[in-house]
C-alpha cells in the first residue's frame, strides 16, 4: 500500500497488474497529489469545474506516477507523457520512450491503473447502477447474438450483464487506442464469457489480426476488466 495516494495491487495475471486506487475524498491526500503532477497536468486539474472529477484526476493521475516511478526506476521529475496519433498516452523517461504500457480507469470511488511491460492493454471500471435505461443501451451497444443474451436473464442479472459485457468492451477499445472509430455493436464478446467465463482471447473480426486476452476482473463493489494485447514473449511484471 502506498499511503500517499492509497493504492493496492488490486488484480495479478502473468503479463499484467492491476492497482486499484481509492477515490474518496480526502483532503491532505488530495493536496500531497497535487504535488505530483507537472504544468500541464496541473493546468489540465485547474479546468475541472467540479470537484468529484477533478478529485479523480489528481489522485489517478500522482498514482499513475508513483507506480510508473516505481516500476521503470527513476524519478517523478524523470518522467513525462507522450500521445500517440489516437490521443492513447505513453510514459517517457528522460524523454524516451519507456518499456511499460499503461491505461487508467474510474468510476465513484474506485480507480483502476492496468501495467504491462510489454502489450497494449486497456482497463475499464465501472460502478453498477440500476438508473440507467438498459434496453436502450442495449440495443444500440451490443451485438445481435449478445442482445440475445440479454433476453435470457432476469432483471436484476442484466444489469450484471450489462455492466459485465460493457467493461469488457471498453477495456479491449481503450487497448487499441481508436476510440470512438470503434462501434462496440459490431463485434461480440466471446460467448464464454458472455455466460460467466472469467477469462478468454479475442479477435476483431476485421484486420489486423491481433490477439487479446479479456479478463472480467469485477467483484461486489463495481464491474472491471482487462485487454492486454496477446504475445508469446511477455513477461512476467512485478
Amino acid at each position: 500500500m502506498d499511503d500517499s495516494f492509497h493504492w493496492h495491487r488490486f488484480h495479478a495475471s502473468e503479463t499484467a497488474m492491476v492497482f486499484h486506487v481509492d477515490l474518496s475524498r480526502h483532503a491532505s491526500r488530495e493536496r500531497e497529489a497535487l504535488d505530483w503532477l507537472d504544468e500541464a497536468e496541473l493546468s489540465r486539474q485547474r479546468r475541472f469545474v467540479h470537484p468529484r472529477p477533478s478529485r479523480e484526476f489528481t489522485l489517478c493521475r500522482a498514482a499513475l506516477r508513483s507506480l510508473l516511478c516505481r516500476e521503470l526506476n527513476c524519478s517523478n521529475g524523470d518522467l513525462s507523457f507522450g500521445m500517440s496519433k489516437f490521443g492513447k498516452p505513453f510514459a517517457r523517461v528522460n524523454g524516451v520512450a519507456a518499456p511499460i504500457s499503461f491505461n487508467v480507469s474510474h468510476s465513484g470511488r474506485h480507480g483502476l491503473i492496468a501495467l504491462a511491460p510489454k502489450g497494449r492493454i486497456g482497463v475499464d471500471v465501472e460502478e453498477r447502477s440500476t438508473n440507467r435505461n438498459l434496453d436502450v443501451c442495449i440495443r444500440l451497444l451490443f451485438s445481435p447474438d449478445e442482445r440475445a443474451e440479454f433476453e435470457t436473464v432476469s432483471a436484476r442479472d442484466k444489469v450484471k450483464l450489462f455492466y459485465r459485457l460493457w467493461t469488457l468492451k471498453e477495456a479491449l477499445i481503450k487497448a487499441v487506442g481508436a476510440g470512438l472509430s470503434i462501434d462496440t455493436a459490431k463485434f461480440t464478446i466471446p460467448l464464454a464469457m458472455v455466460r460467466g467465463g472469467k477469462s478468454g482471447t479475442f479477435r476483431f473480426p476485421d484486420p489486423p489480426a491481433v490477439t487479446w486476452c479479456l479478463e472480467d476482473i469485477g467483484n461486489a463493489e463495481f464491474a472491471a476488466a482487462i485487454a492486454h494485447e496477446y504475445d508469446e514473449e511477455l513477461v512476467e511484471i512485478r
